[in-house]
């Protein structure tokens, strides 16, 4: 059966605390950390991107699916911050792995589901036997603009999986989407911050279509909430996932190792898909695992994968996702972070 043969993920080492953020804009940090369930988020060096970013996690990716790049047959970086308005991110990814130039290339945008929209696709080109393998990145060097609610959590971070037949190390049990027009998270041309719909982006799009696409592919296969030993929900906030879940009648034990955003930030892109790689770390032969992904705009992305013995031979071959959540940390004050994120710009 065709499922994930390799994963990866990579996470900057440099970190911003909550405080540092609500000090320069005469916040209460205590209502961020309580209110959002946050702490840190990762922030991206000058010269790291969403390109950068991804072809580290696919590095990782392609060790632990132990294959020859040159047999991917398509690379799809999925991301809402593409270094390049009119140049495809996916190419210069496909080059640094080896992967050129037989193989089909594209970018997706979906907000924060466009790492999964990749998913999707490189998965059902696998099924139809279109491909050997295929490579899917979620990565995002998110943005919020100064003293907003999103600057708190905006974070960077990539995930990568190759799909295949062979050596599968979580088959692709079913797949699902649910997906309406609500416009509650935006960016026009030019526009450098993203504007959202504040209160809007709760119930009418967050948890619609989470819980739409849960129960979905729950319906769909017949299975239940204690059927899963892990579940990934996208994670704007700390405490989404985890209403969502309450919700739909799952325990938080099942939530917790996918659960990063305290210390990592929304990823966007590579949210749920980075909760995917913890998990996958950790997990032993038999697990089921839950993953449902969200994207402003808007629609969820939901994946059940069974995890089969072969995790056990490769999940040390690369960096694991809490290790780079965890160790090798840089902290920087304020004012570095603006200079790395470009919110201090220079005259003319």
């Amino acid at each position: 059966m065709e499922g994930i043969v390799g994963y990866g993920a990579y996470i900057p080492r440099n970190r911003i605390k909550v405080e540092e953020i609500a000090k320069v804009w005469g916040a209460d940090a205590p209502s961020y950390k309580k209110g959002l369930m946050l702490e840190e988020k990762s922030v991206p060096s000058p010269d790291q991107d969403t390109i950068t970013m991804s072809v580290e996690a696919s590095k990782s990716a392609v060790k632990r699916a132990h294959i020859d790049p040159r047999e991917i047959g398509a690379v799809y970086v999925g991301s809402e911050s593409h270094p390049y308005a009119v140049k495809p991110s996916g190419t210069v990814l496909a080059e640094a792995l080896g992967a050129t130039p037989e193989a089909h290339t594209a970018d997706f945008e979906f907000a924060c589901k466009a790492g999964t929209e990749g998913m999707f696709v490189a998965l059902g080109l696998v099924k139809a036997g279109e491909i050997k393998y295929g490579l899917a990145v979620g990565a995002d060097t998110s943005q919020g603009a100064p003293g907003d609610a999103l600057e708190y959590s905006a974070a960077a971070g990539a995930a990568a999986f190759i799909f295949g037949r062979d050596n599968v190390v979580a088959k692709a049990l079913k797949t699902y989407s649910y997906m309406t027009d609500t416009p509650d998270f935006w960016r026009r041309e030019y526009q450098y911050y993203p504007q959202h719909g504040g209160r809007f982006t709760g119930d009418p799009a967050y948890f619609k279509h989470v819980m739409g696409a849960a129960r979905g592919i729950m319906d769909k296969t017949g299975m239940k909430p204690p059927d899963f030993d892990f579940v990934i929900f996208h994670q704007p906030n700390g405490k989404f996932p985890f209403r969502v879940g309450k919700r739909l009648g799952f325990e938080e034990k099942q939530i917790e190792q996918g659960w990063l955003v305290n210390k990592l930030g929304n990823t966007y892109s590579g949210s749920s898909p980075l909760g995917l790689t913890a998990c996958l770390d950790v997990s032993k032969a038999g697990d089921k695992i839950l993953l449902v992904s969200y994207g402003s705009g808007a629609g969820s992305d939901a994946f059940i994968f069974e995890v089969t013995k072969k995790i056990d031979e490769v999940r040390d071959l690369a960096p694991k996702t809490r290790e780079l959540l965890d160790e090798n940390k840089h902290y920087l004050e304020y004012g570095e972070y603006a200079k790395f994120r470009q919110k201090i710009k220079k005259a003319n």
